[in-house]
């Protein structure tokens, strides 16, 4: 899967720029800020548990995430990311790895978070990546999905210096991420757009695997 490598490679080459341009973010943005902190209550009130912050970068929202209380950890598929997650958040647990193949087992989460993440996923892929979501929630779990609104894909350019970034970036409707979702055997419960006035909107959804019927 050549885009997994793009943008392996090209957040490899962009992780220490990124990981400042960001650092102060969910300060800045927050609308943003109050979906992760609805997050975390969510998975308090099932009794909280293991929280998977999937594609977590330089793992800012998963220290968040810690700060709320949460048992939080990272996993992010650019190796230099976590290198930087765990220098600066070395109380974290963070690791390498793919959503497209998670290496977690079944059932054992009490949340997932992307946020920002499935955006780099083509819509091939992106039935697979909520498989694994479902996967590893445990009957109950939560998961929010935070991403760009739209209907385009485009090569992400915008880079640190002159380290470029060459990613596939796609704008979805929250519509269709809601199908998905429903498709890979969730439940959705709650949409929040964010800045449908301004050229670049966003969406976070909130969807829970369904608890296991009593027996």
């Amino acid at each position: 899967m050549t885009w997994l490598t793009d943008t392996r490679n090209s957040y490899d080459a962009i992780a220490a720029g990124y990981a400042d341009e960001t650092r102060d973010l969910l300060d800045r943005l927050l609308h943003v800020r109050a979906g992760v902190v609805l997050f975390a209550d969510l998975v308090r009130a099932i009794g909280g548990g293991p929280i998977a912050d999937v594609g977590c970068g330089p793992g800012h929202t998963t220290a968040l995430l810690r700060e709320l209380g949460a048992d939080a950890f990272g996993i992010d598929l650019s190796p230099a990311m976590i290198e930087n997650a765990r220098r600066e958040h070395p109380g974290a647990r963070f690791e390498v790895g793919s959503m497209t193949d998670l290496d977690l087992a079944d059932d054992s989460l009490a949340g997932v978070l992307a946020w920002w993440s499935l955006i780099y996923i083509p819509d091939e892929a992106v039935p697979g990546v909520l498989g694994q979501f479902h996967r590893v929630l445990r009957p109950g779990g939560v998961l929010a999905v935070g991403f760009h609104v739209g209907n385009e894909s485009k090569i992400e350019t915008t880079g640190d210096g002159d380290q470029a970034l060459q990613a596939h970036v796609h704008h979805r409707q929250p519509s269709r991420v809601a199908d998905w979702l429903r498709e890979a055997g969730f439940t959705v419960e709650a949409q929040h757009l964010l800045n449908p006035d301004e050229p670049k909107p966003g969406a976070i959804l909130f969807a829970r695997r369904p608890a296991a019927p009593p027996r």
